[in-house]
């Protein structure tokens, strides 16, 4: 799991006890969400987007204001609402959200709340369509290396399934693991598959939606093939 650790144990813990367990979970983040510790500058803004839920979080510890929050994803408008953001989810990917509020046109201006690296240019598509909206950097997302453990289960030769969440975090992983032959990699779309392609893996699969439950069944159907296929053993 190669997800912020909060982030990936939420993952496994939503994953059936009976398809885990034949599974060794090894938790190996290759990005630290580390909040920017600065005030929102809400002052006149009508509602704000998230496109994660660590901007939710993190935007939440520096104001105390709570405005109508577009969201991508359940699982951000749900971490947002929890914090008491009026949140709704408009779509999985940054173009659902940018083509549902130019469809609702709510009231503006809106903030984007986001991490240092971000995709989809939501703040300047939106203001060039006529939907005025601002951007702040609430959250830095920090490239770590790969955990002993990870590199000790990467040079074992086994398989190793890999399910990777975002184009920066494949990348990174694809510059750090080496012999990929191994690997079967799980990626949440096609922009996080890209930076994988180049990897000679035994298997490269694309979710069938960019959401926790798709890559969850991913995950499971990944885990189910290697156990048909070695009859024994565990998939790591």
């Amino acid at each position: 799991m190669t997800r912020p650790l909060a982030a990936a144990e939420s993952f496994v813990d939503g994953l059936p006890a009976g398809g885990r367990a034949g599974l060794r979970v090894i938790y190996a983040p290759l990005m630290e969400i580390r909040p920017a510790r600065a005030p929102v500058a809400l002052q006149g803004v009508k509602g704000v987007i998230f496109t994660s839920a660590s901007g939710a979080e993190a935007a939440s510890r520096e104001t105390t204001v709570r405005l109508p929050a577009y969201c991508v994803g359940e699982r951000t408008a749900q971490a947002a609402a929890e914090l008491g953001w009026q949140a709704e989810a408009l779509g999985q990917c940054a173009d659902e959200l940018t083509a549902a509020l130019l469809q609702q046109r709510p009231a503006a201006p809106l903030l984007h709340l986001r991490g240092a690296h971000t995709r989809g240019s939501i703040a300047r598509r939106l203001t060039e369509a006529g939907l005025p909206c601002g951007e702040q950097i609430v959250y830095d997302q920090e490239l770590l290396p790969l955990t002993a453990e990870a590199q000790a289960a990467l040079a074992a030769q086994t398989d190793v399934i890999v399910p990777l969440f975002s184009p920066r975090t494949a990348r990174h992983f694809a510059n750090l693991c080496g012999d990929a032959s191994h690997l079967h990699l799980i990626a949440l779309s096609q922009a996080v598959a890209e930076p994988l392609k180049g990897l000679n893996c035994k298997a490269l699969r694309v979710s069938k939606a960019p959401d926790a439950p798709a890559m969850a069944a991913a995950v499971l159907d990944a885990a189910a093939q290697l156990s048909r296929l070695e009859g024994k053993g565990r998939a790591e």
